[in-house]
C-alpha cells in the first residue's frame, strides 16, 4: 500500500532547490538558504551570524563561496544598492526591483509594472544585447517616516543606521545595468 503523499518540509524543499541546481547539499549551504528565507536581502555578514547560531562554528569564507555558488547556480539573487554592501535574497525568476530606505537601508521588493524584462528602454544600447534592467527606488521607509514623526516612539528595527549614499553628480541614475560576462 502506498503511504500518503506529505508536504515537503521546509529543509526538503530547500535541500531540493540544492540538488536541482546540481550543487551537492551540506549543512552549511541549508543554513544559508534558511538565513536568506528568515531575512531577505540580507549582507553577507547577517547570514553569517544567522548560520553561526544555527550550526555553530562556520568560517565566513565558507558562507561567501556558498553564497557565490548559489548566485552562480541562480539560486540566490544578489543585488548591490549604491554605497551598500552586497544584499542577497531567494526571489529569482521573475522581474522585480527594489526599494532602498535612505535612512536605515531597509530594502523591499517592487514588482514591476512592465512584467518582462528588460523594463527599460534605454535610448541607445552601444551594441549590448540587453537582458535586464535593475532599478533600485530610493526614499524612507514607513518606520524612519514615523521615527521622524515621534522621535520618542519605539526604534527602528533596523539597529545600525547606514548613512545616506553618496552624493550624485548629474541625472540620477533610474536603473544600473549589470555585466554578465
Amino acid at each position: 500500500m502506498d503511504r500518503p503523499h506529505s508536504p515537503l518540509e521546509p529543509d526538503d524543499a530547500l535541500a531540493g532547490l540544492v540538488r536541482r541546481a546540481g550543487l551537492r547539499v551540506t549543512a552549511t549551504r541549508l543554513g544559508v538558504l534558511r538565513a536568506l528565507a528568515k531575512r531577505p536581502h540580507a549582507d553577507a555578514e547577517t547570514v553569517i551570524e544567522d548560520v553561526r547560531a544555527q550550526l555553530g562554528s562556520v568560517s565566513p569564507q565558507t558562507v561567501y563561496s556558498v553564497l557565490t555558488a548559489f548566485v552562480g547556480a541562480r539560486i540566490v539573487r544578489r543585488i548591490e544598492p549604491a554605497g551598500s554592501p552586497a544584499l542577497y535574497e531567494l526571489r529569482v525568476g521573475d522581474n522585480h526591483h527594489h526599494v532602498v530606505c535612505r535612512r536605515c537601508r531597509a530594502t523591499a521588493d517592487i514588482d514591476c509594472v512592465v512584467g518582462e524584462r528588460p523594463c527599460l528602454t534605454p535610448s541607445e544600447t552601444r551594441g549590448y544585447l540587453l537582458d535586464e534592467a535593475e532599478v533600485t527606488f530610493w526614499g524612507v521607509c514607513p518606520a524612519c517616516q514615523e521615527a521622524t514623526e515621534h522621535p520618542r516612539a519605539a526604534p527602528h528595527p533596523k539597529t545600525t543606521p547606514a548613512a545616506d549614499p553618496p552624493p550624485r553628480t548629474g541625472p540620477h541614475p533610474a536603473a544600473e545595468e549589470e555585466c554578465h560576462a
